[in-house]
């Protein structure tokens, strides 16, 4: 049995998985609890709880997997980048290892995102996947051959810190970033770059999906929105191709329920790209939400072989 943890700001849900080499996997419990906001001690203590819950209600002992904001620092163990910032600084995954006495898979939340959907989700079995989350945040994760490839700073994926691509006088110099720079991806197709955009060009506020909405209902400053912000993506993920080029791209988060932007974005990045004749296909997320969470427990071997590198 595979038991992923999908450790996040609001809440923290756990799921057991049936263990196959094949990739195919049922489930057999999911659960959620409210994350003890700001408490570590009671981050560490509920993450144990999940894991006694799903052994005993399943009968079985399983595989721990952890998806997390954030990630282990490879020179000081400790977690960095965690927008729960209760987490940063500490050591998470040996705490965790301590509390539930055994040996522990942690992994950002958006590699698990890429994980879940290459090995039984949208783009289940292709060779190199690049996963993207477009939500309050941008994040990426990338797989190959059903392996996490986090690099050797653990920032493999993170293309929403980079600067947008082909940036226009317009649209420089770009907003602040939490990160300390300017102009970062993130901040241009964020939910909160949405709205900003929006609230710009016609000085109404709304949410995201909102304003999609109204885009679909004939509003021209709400269409000329999302229309920039397909472009925007297009060329943000044709830089990713020119570098990665992968197999498959699979979108996920809130601003991936835009519908349109399935049929816009093949042409849109072809006009990007240093190839012409790119084909490379970018899908909606099969798993949703669940993605993290299936994820982390994936982060075992499959079939004997590490999924982590």
């Amino acid at each position: 049995m595979r038991i992923g943890i999908d450790l996040g700001g609001t809440k923290i849900e756990v799921i057991a998985l049936d263990d196959t080499a094949t990739g195919a996997a049922s489930t057999l419990l999911r659960h959620r609890v409210a994350t003890p906001a700001g408490d570590y001690a009671g981050i560490l203590s509920a993450v144990a709880e999940l894991v006694t819950l799903a052994e005993k209600e399943t009968g079985q002992t399983g595989t721990v997997g952890i998806a997390t904001p954030g990630a282990i620092s490879p020179s000081t163990g400790l977690m960095k980048n965690s927008k729960s910032t209760v987490l940063n600084g500490k050591p998470v995954d040996r705490d965790l290892e301590s509390r539930l006495g055994r040996q522990i898979r942690l992994e950002n939340d958006a590699n698990c995102f890429a994980l879940s959907e290459a090995v039984d989700g949208a783009v289940a079995n292709a060779p190199v996947v690049f996963g993207v989350i477009l939500g309050t945040g941008v994040g990426g994760g990338v797989v190959v051959k059903r392996r996490v490839h986090v690099g050797r700073n653990r920032v493999a994926g993170e293309w929403g810190h980079n600067p947008l691509p082909w940036a226009r006088a317009d649209e420089l110099p770009g907003s602040a970033c939490y990160c300390g720079k300017r102009g970062c991806i993130e901040t241009y197709l964020s939910g909160a770059g949405v709205v900003r955009d929006y609230l710009a060009r016609s000085g109404r506020q709304k949410t995201a999906i909102a304003i999609a909405d109204a885009a679909t209902s004939g509003d021209p400053q709400a269409k000329d929105c999302l229309d920039l912000y397909t472009d925007r993506l297009a060329r943000s993920l044709a830089s990713i191709i020119n570098v990665l080029d992968p197999d498959a791209i699979v979108l996920g988060g809130g601003l991936s329920n835009f519908v349109h932007l399935y049929s816009a974005l093949p042409v849109l990045i072809r006009s990007y790209t240093f190839s012409a004749d790119v084909g490379t296909p970018v899908v909606r997320a099969m798993h949703g939400d669940s993605s993290g969470v299936r994820g982390a427990a994936w982060l075992w071997p499959i079939g004997g072989s590490s999924t982590s590198t």
